[in-house]
């Protein structure tokens, strides 16, 4: 009986989180880029809680431009006096913010077109494709350009509903591609003939089955959103002035005087952001082997 109970407990495959730290943690360098991104979000999310943001963006004439570690910045100041390191925590408490925004929109709006797309096909299809290839055609970065400077009363929650505007369109796609390799799989076939409604097999059926590629996807999709941000920024038509970003920051190296005599202006900001989009994407990698090590172990 006993020996009985260990075989049925060694046929139970593991869970799914199990498999992806298994993953995480059998990788060296993925290990690291978790344990960065972890430090990273305590630092920018945690940090940014002993901090007021209208102290942070107050001006101090007299201490502008203070080198590394001058006058009690650790790093620096800016053209305004303000400190670099709290306009650091702010920025890229902010930027990590919209790439998630950004990439809980686009998510839940390309799944349920891809999902509807790929699951009835067809003239449904069709149609749905054909739409997504003209907003896919859109000269992206200039209708955001125009965009964000005639809307009145711009602020961070604009500037991330314009960005998923264009975003959901390639998760569409995606997503698609993988619902029209399932709505023919045998599981998918039997819930129709039991008499299964389309809803529930699209939401409760198909969808579970490709919830790796979901999370995968969306582990992914946070680090590129995020430069989208950061390059709106950097050219100065991203977040209003008033909120600190990763790109304002970045934005210091556009004066060439300041690349060479003021590198603690944008060079902690540049880092930050190549730690975050090189971590994120090392991350993604092993939760991409953490799927596959699920699918044969399943």
């Amino acid at each position: 009986m006993v020996k009985k109970k260990q075989d049925d407990r060694a046929q139970i495959p593991p869970s799914a989180l199990k498999i992806t730290f298994r993953e995480i943690f059998k990788s060296k360098a993925a290990t690291i880029a978790f344990c960065t991104i972890v430090v990273i979000l305590l630092l920018t999310f945690g940090g940014s809680l002993f901090l007021d943001s209208s102290k942070v963006t107050e001006m101090h004439i007299l201490e502008s431009y203070a080198g590394w570690g001058q006058n009690g910045h650790l790093l620096g100041t800016d053209d305004g006096g303000r400190d670099i390191l709290n306009l650091l925590i702010m920025g890229g408490r902010n930027s990590i913010m919209i790439g998630l925004l950004v990439t809980l929109f686009c998510e839940l709006v390309g799944l349920i077109v891809g999902l509807v797309a790929g699951y009835y096909g067809g003239t449904t299809d069709s149609i749905i494709m054909r739409i997504v290839d003209f907003v896919q055609i859109l000269p992206q970065m200039p209708i955001l350009i125009v965009l964000v400077t005639v809307l009145p009363n711009y602020n961070a929650m604009t500037l991330v509903l314009l960005i998923s505007m264009f975003g959901w369109t390639g998760e569409a796609r995606y997503y698609r591609s993988f619902i029209l390799s399932q709505r023919e799989r045998d599981y998918v076939l039997a819930s129709k003939t039991s008499g299964s409604s389309n809803t529930k097999i699209m939401f409760r059926e198909i969808l579970p089955n490709i919830a790796s590629m979901i999370i995968i996807d969306v582990v992914l999709s946070v680090s590129g959103n995020i430069g989208i941000e950061t390059a709106l920024s950097f050219i100065g038509y991203g977040l209003p002035n008033k909120i600190p970003s990763l790109g304002t920051l970045i934005g210091f190296a556009n004066d060439p005087v300041n690349i060479i005599d003021r590198p603690w202006l944008w060079l902690p900001a540049t880092v930050l952001l190549l730690v975050i989009c090189l971590s994120i994407n090392y991350v993604g990698q092993a939760l991409q082997k953490a799927g596959d090590a699920r699918q044969r172990e399943n």
